[in-house]
């Protein structure tokens, strides 16, 4: 399969050794799991645009370092991190090392994690670990038997070997990170979602939340450290995932999260997942 290369202007990245690799990422279902998602990358040039998964985004960094941006602060994960990411938080990425960067990552639904451990809305205090390289060879080498199989049975012990090594890293319960805002700002994002097929103005979203466009994009800013455009991006996106994996046809997706047409459904969403909509779609399917 022929890997993907994309230079996003404007985007600085360490300079590209002669002869480095395409840049290259996967998707795989894991078999027998709705909800569960599997990812492999390498990547040198490809820098992500603020993006977000509706799952935990849980891996390990193999080799080179990747710098990304996550709850407003930026982050640089080496080899052998552990990288855990909350579902819905926006985050970027991009190689730090020239190099490049090689990762693999598992997406889980919150709804999958609380049936498999009996155990609600966990969550973690470091979105990276440097300090377990042991857990995370175990994690890679875990990941990628669940690469290769196809047997449910298999795989669903594998899952829940993954989940026992990070237990240790999670937290439960009520107590997870808040934000003083959400309240006001919780029904503006829900406004999004509701409407990602139609043009939405800042005006009525400072409405939603009963603000003058001033203070709503300042509280916006702070709240989520992006402009909620941006945001708005993200949800259509997120949203034309989640379409494209039940096997909804591009321009379809496309009319169905606002987005312009096929065109701009392919390149948004490739600057956000790695790969074009249409590969995404047989990856997983």
């Amino acid at each position: 399969m022929a890997g993907l290369h994309i230079r996003l202007p404007g985007m600085l990245s360490p300079p590209v050794p002669p002869g480095a690799p395409a840049d290259h990422a996967e998707f795989r279902r894991v078999a027998g799991r709705p909800g569960a998602e599997l990812y492999r990358a390498r990547l040198v040039q490809h820098a992500f645009e603020p993006h977000a998964h509706q799952a935990y985004g849980l891996g390990v960094i193999e080799a080179g370092v990747e710098r990304f941006r996550y709850r407003g602060t930026d982050h640089l994960a080496a080899p052998q991190s552990i990288v855990a990411m909350h579902p819905d938080v926006l985050h970027t990425g991009r190689a730090e090392t020239a190099g490049g960067w090689r990762y693999r990552m598992l997406y889980l639904d919150p709804a999958l994690i609380d049936a498999l451990t009996g155990e609600a809305h966990w969550w973690f205090g470091e979105v990276v670990e440097a300090r377990h390289p042991a857990l995370a060879r175990h994690l890679v080498s875990l990941h990628r038997q669940m690469w290769h199989s196809d047997d449910s049975l298999q795989v669903d012990g594998l899952l829940l070997d993954f989940l026992a090594g990070l237990r240790p890293l999670a937290r439960t319960g009520p107590g997870g990170p808040r934000d003083g805002a959400a309240a006001r700002l919780g029904p503006v994002i829900d406004c999004m979602r509701a409407l990602l097929h139609e043009r939405l103005a800042l005006a009525d979203l400072a409405a939603v939340a009963e603000l003058s466009p001033f203070h709503f994009q300042r509280k916006f800013k702070a709240q989520y450290h992006v402009t909620p455009h941006q945001m708005l991006m993200a949800l259509r996106l997120a949203r034309a995932k989640e379409l494209l994996a039940q096997g909804v046809r591009a321009a379809e997706v496309a009319v169905a999260t606002g987005l312009t047409d096929q065109a701009h459904l392919t390149r948004a969403f490739a600057i956000r997942y790695g790969v074009s909509p249409g590969r995404y779609q047989r990856q997983v399917r």
